[in-house]
């Protein structure tokens, strides 16, 4: 939790992958654990926690049939 709370003091930390999703984040804690997020200038909104071998990308990608 203190670490995702850590996003209000530097919400644009990881790797940008627009090739998933547009504005999408990805970081890692602990090595095993990897964070998704968006980040503008109102709020940090976390899409999901993975752990060692989920498949993030497909998890994350966004369904062609929603607007």
């Amino acid at each position: 939790m203190e670490y995702c709370e850590g996003f209000d003091t530097f919400p644009h930390r990881g790797t940008k992958r627009d090739d998933i999703r547009p504005g999408l984040r990805i970081t890692s804690f602990r090595c095993r654990v990897t964070i998704a997020l968006t980040a503008d200038d109102e709020a940090v909104t976390i899409l999901g926690v993975f752990y060692g071998g989920q498949d993030v990308d497909a998890a994350l990608q966004k369904d062609e049939d929603t607007p």
